[in-house]
């Protein structure tokens, strides 16, 4: 019976442990995904590189120093294309979900500077799918939402009386993401958030979000069908980290 148990478990196969991806595995999977949305990246990224290349050549030659320069241009000439790939994805990866809900919080998921956003929005009309998501940062609270202006505006005013009910001094700012006039592209609203003015301590932004908590929020999940978060790019993986 022993010699039975052993044969059987040296015959189970072993589970081999999956392959860590190296980054350039990821850089290579942001390319592919990049071209497919943008076909002209390849070029980009090619005319970066040669360009930074030919402008050191350019500076070795006029300097007598030109071995020294190109060691120089080399890396900077690959950081270049690098940068290159790193944006044009990202713009790819916003057209990939652009219109899918769920979109704005995606995008706002790349604001840094102690901004913290619900995960879920705070304001959903279900038979529109629109969406209100929430953050709170040391500029205050920015609601943000999602969905054709004629419907949002309305939307966004509520959830804005509701906060100011809790906090009557904290600045409340109102964006409205989308494509009609007076609203904010998907790939732009992240940096539109990140420029408002600071005008409280992390005490009092810690302050703020507790209060929120607090208040609740009518919070539904976001309609399945498309991750957002899955389609930005590994940006540590494409600076090769």
């Amino acid at each position: 019976m022993a010699r039975t148990s052993n044969a059987s478990s040296d015959a189970t196969p072993k589970q081999k442990k999956p392959k860590k991806q190296r980054w350039y595995h990821q850089v290579w999977a942001a390319y592919q995904m990049t071209r497919r949305q943008d076909p002209s990246v390849t070029w980009l990224i090619v005319g970066v590189f040669v360009g930074i290349l030919l402008l050191g050549t350019v500076v070795g030659l006029l300097t007598d120093a030109f071995w020294y320069v190109m060691i120089v241009a080399l890396p900077f000439a690959f950081l270049g294309g690098m940068f290159t790939l790193t944006r044009r994805a990202e713009r790819a990866a916003y057209t990939q979900i652009e219109g899918q809900p769920g979109a704005a919080r995606a995008a706002l998921g790349t604001v840094r500077g102690g901004w913290v956003f619900d995960d879920e929005p705070v304001a959903v009309n279900a038979r529109t799918q629109d969406f209100v998501f929430r953050g709170v940062g040391r500029a205050g609270v920015v609601l943000v939402s999602e969905g054709p202006a004629h419907r949002v505006g309305r939307l966004l005013e509520d959830e804005r009386k509701r906060v100011a009910r809790v906090l009557p001094n904290v600045p409340i700012t109102l964006i409205q993401v989308g494509r009609e006039e007076g609203q904010v592209p998907l790939t732009k609203v992240a940096r539109q958030v990140s420029r408002l003015k600071r005008t409280l301590t992390r005490p009092e932004a810690a302050e703020v979000s507790k209060r929120l908590k607090a208040l609740g929020a009518n919070r539904l999940p976001v309609p399945k069908g498309i991750d957002p978060f899955k389609a930005r790019p590994d940006r540590k993986g494409m600076r090769g980290r």
